[in-house]
């Protein structure tokens, strides 16, 4: 069953509206005894990273989320939680994936935020794109991406610059669109994450 992190910060509705079509059970996470209730983790988010790692520290539950060795999923900023730095606010934040957060430049030339559809490229004998065929188009919003890092991106799209769409390590992993709102291949991956070893 699905524990979905519940510190203020996070669109729940969409998120649970969305295990609910799909029939996958869940429920909420807001102590750190509660994390025994659960085989697999989400972690949602929006908004500002800086103040939705301050609600997450005022939860209580980093050192918790920190420890964990089942399956993680970080959505949106939930994912941009994952990493270690975060240029929204020049925020410090949980460090569990080395990589930075910034913000798509003015240079890029292109419209912030990076709203609506967009292609994403997924390495081959991923399980979280199990059944999910190549190329296909997942929704964004957000005005922050991940940097590009081979060791840990297992999935990148391109707005202007070539960023992390999906990260991953061992068993932490976050993805930069909203599963719930991308139709089916996002069903699917929500399916494939809650059936992960």
């Amino acid at each position: 069953m699905i524990g979905i992190v519940y510190y203020g910060a996070g669109n729940i509705f969409s998120l649970t509206a969305a295990l609910d079509r799909l029939g996958l059970s869940y429920g909420m996470i807001k102590t750190a005894a509660d994390f025994e209730k659960y085989d697999r983790y989400i972690i949602p988010g929006v908004g500002h990273a800086g103040s939705a790692m301050q609600k997450l520290k005022d939860s209580g539950l980093v050192l918790s989320i920190v420890k964990l060795k089942k399956p993680v999923l970080g959505i949106c900023v939930g994912m941009q939680l994952l990493t270690k730095h975060s240029e929204e606010g020049d925020s410090l934040l949980t460090d569990i994936i080395p990589l930075k957060t910034k913000l798509f430049s003015e240079i890029l030339k292109v419209k912030v935020p990076h709203t609506g559809w967009n292609k994403v490229i997924q390495n081959n004998g991923t399980a979280l794109f199990s059944k999910i065929p190549l190329g296909s188009h997942f929704y964004f919003v957000h005005s922050y991406f991940i940097e590009f890092n081979s060791n840990f991106t297992i999935a990148l799209a391109e707005y202007g610059i070539k960023f992390s769409a999906v990260i991953q390590k061992d068993n932490f992993y976050g993805v930069q669109f909203h599963p719930e709102k991308s139709g089916l291949a996002g069903e699917q991956l929500l399916k494939n994450f809650a059936h992960l070893a």
